[in-house]
């Protein structure tokens, strides 16, 4: 099931919210991991016993590794309890990378697993792992209460798509958490403005690409106006998810951290990756980059720890050898930083905007692209190689045809928007009007994505390809 769905918005939601506020304190962790399951398992559930396992995994071996006096046995629990956890995660997402890579080395023909990939496996496991790592460490007391781990993992607002909520940031929440008609209309106002997000520009924006990639007439303005309008919808898409995710969360009383920050305002790769999928960075700083020894080591060490790092980040992503070089560039781009470019940029900062902007936009041309020849070949194009026209009528007419959402898109990509909102409520004599006014355009926003829904305008949300 997903959240921009005539379903889940018009049957499972309100059905899910109903329950849940009549149900007694001690038994809505119960409603909420029944009613997760149910959401999770609506149109594949096949997979929920793999969630299961993963669930199980993560709450036996920590159980067993918080009663552990023993540190050296705590160590092997613990590098055991990973391999366990993270097993569906590499067999389901991976196996068939592997066995196509070792072909081509070996010359062997030993046949894909054609395994279709669990959605969200990529980050219930990671918050399981964390979990896990956290009570080893004695940061957190392993929960005794199954059910009660179970709904933190299997929470519907943040199980396929993020963000990485800790147990730790939510622990209490899980055991006592308080709801409010203020924190309820801050939860609907997130979820109603991520859905907009997702529905009203980031779907659009895919139809330009769609148009795009259809085309037999492609020219460089073309090539430039799909990687601009992917940019912005991968953009539009997850944080827009993530709105959604932060807000639902709010409705049933937990308080997820953000995962986004206006991140195409940054003036350096380094503040980028400050602000654009904040809890996949965090996890990958705490339970990989800092263990490794981060920056505190020699500086070949700490080089190396880089790479290994973004590697990795780019692996997460997808198996294929385009995000693992997605990952590398990354690692060189803020290594440079990191060794002489960060103060030229923090001291030019409309440089270090455009320094971002351009690598930003050529990564995620590297992300989109199905293999690295791909994404050479549309490189070239971009930059008037290969014999292609600078501009054609069709490019022309859809450069037009989509103007006001790009221009939109770039505006809601910065904090403009909210910033002349927050100066307007505070002039005398607006407030009311303004707060009367958001309440008449969140329903109007409500009303045009079901619409667009009905009308079948729809695309599913492009991180859960990871």
């Amino acid at each position: 099931m997903l959240f921009s769905s005539i379903t889940f918005l018009i049957y499972f939601l309100p059905c899910m919210v109903l329950v849940y506020f009549l149900a007694p304190g001690r038994m809505k962790n119960t409603v909420l991991l029944l009613g997760s399951l149910i959401f999770y398992g609506w149109g594949e559930p096949k997979y929920l016993p793999v969630m299961a396992a993963v669930i199980l995994a993560g709450y036996l071996s920590a159980r067993l590794i918080g009663t552990c006096q023993n540190k050296r046995q705590s160590k092997i629990l613990l590098a055991a309890a990973v391999l366990l956890e993270i097993f569906p995660l590499i067999y389901c997402k991976y196996a068939d990378f592997f066995i196509q890579n070792l072909n081509v080395l070996t010359g062997q023909k030993i046949p894909l697993l054609s395994i279709a990939m669990p959605l969200g496996i990529s980050f219930y496991t990671f918050q399981v792992i964390s979990y896990t790592v956290d009570v080893y460490r004695g940061d957190v007391p392993a929960q005794k209460n199954l059910l009660t781990f179970a709904a933190y993992v299997a929470m519907f607002p943040q199980l396929v798509a993020g963000p990485i909520v800790r147990y730790s940031d939510i622990r209490s929440q899980l055991e006592n958490r308080t709801h409010s008609v203020e924190k309820c209309a801050y939860g609907i106002r997130r979820f109603v403005t991520g859905l907009s997000k997702k529905i009203l520009i980031a779907n659009v924006l895919g139809e330009l690409i769609g148009q795009f990639q259809a085309s037999e007439e492609k020219s460089v303005l073309f090539f430039w106006m799909y990687a601009v309008a992917f940019m912005l919808q991968i953009y539009f898409d997850f944080s827009g998810y993530s709105d959604m995710a932060v807000g639902l969360g709010a409705v049933f009383g937990f308080d997820f951290p953000e995962n986004f920050r206006y991140p195409y305002c940054s003036a350096s790769i380094t503040e980028f990756w400050r602000r654009w999928h904040i809890s996949l960075g965090a996890w990958f700083r705490d339970y990989l980059y800092i263990p490794l020894g981060g920056s505190h080591v020699k500086p070949v060490r700490w080089i190396f720890n880089i790479f290994l790092v973004w590697m990795a980040t780019g692996f997460w992503h997808g198996a294929a050898w385009n995000f693992i070089l997605w990952g590398l560039m990354y690692a060189v781009l803020l290594l440079i930083e990191k060794a002489w470019l960060l103060p030229y940029l923090k001291k030019h900062k409309i440089v270090g905007h455009l320094h971002v902007l351009f690598f930003v936009l050529i990564g995620f041309v590297l992300f989109d692209v199905s293999s690295v020849a791909d994404f050479w070949n549309c490189i070239v194009s971009m930059f008037g190689g290969g014999q292609i026209k600078p501009v054609t009528t069709e490019s022309l007419y859809y450069l037009k045809s989509y103007a006001g959402i790009i221009l939109t898109a770039v505006i809601g990509a910065t904090p403009l928007p909210v910033r002349l909102y927050g100066r307007l409520q505070k002039k005398k004599g607006l407030k009311q009007t303004l707060d009367i006014a958001e309440i008449l355009l969140l329903v109007m926003l409500l009303l045009l994505c079901v619409a667009f829904l009905v009308d079948g305008s729809f695309n599913p949300f492009l991180y859960f390809r990871f």
